[in-house]
């Protein structure tokens, strides 16, 4: 293996390894407290999740969006998720992809 061939190698494994550690997400939430009293319980997931200095999170009236460094991010909703989950019948549907959605300009 000559000089050039070395030096492929190594830039392609700092590119690799430089975006698997920075791969920012975009995860969009939603929260289903099975009971009467609904609106609490998703609020107090919301200003939970707005604790967190790392991540951003933006909601409107259908779901919750959090953007950023996909460990931080996945770190936070695990967390929150687990502490909903002290209210029995809590559902969620997430949907996630390894990309920064706020980055893509919107479509005129």
């Amino acid at each position: 293996m000559n000089n050039i061939q070395q030096a492929s190698i190594f830039a392609s494994a700092i590119f690799y390894t430089h975006t698997i550690l920075t791969m920012k997400t975009s995860i969009e939430v939603s929260y289903y407290p099975l009971t009467a009293d609904y609106l609490a319980p998703i609020g107090e997931f919301i200003e939970r999740l707005n604790q967190y200095p790392k991540i951003e999170v933006r909601t409107s009236g259908m779901s919750t969006q959090v953007f950023g460094e996909f460990d931080e991010v996945m770190q936070a909703l695990s967390q929150e998720i687990k502490s909903a989950f002290a209210l029995p019948h809590s559902v969620f549907t997430l949907k996630v992809i390894n990309a920064d959605l706020r980055e893509i300009p919107k479509a005129q």
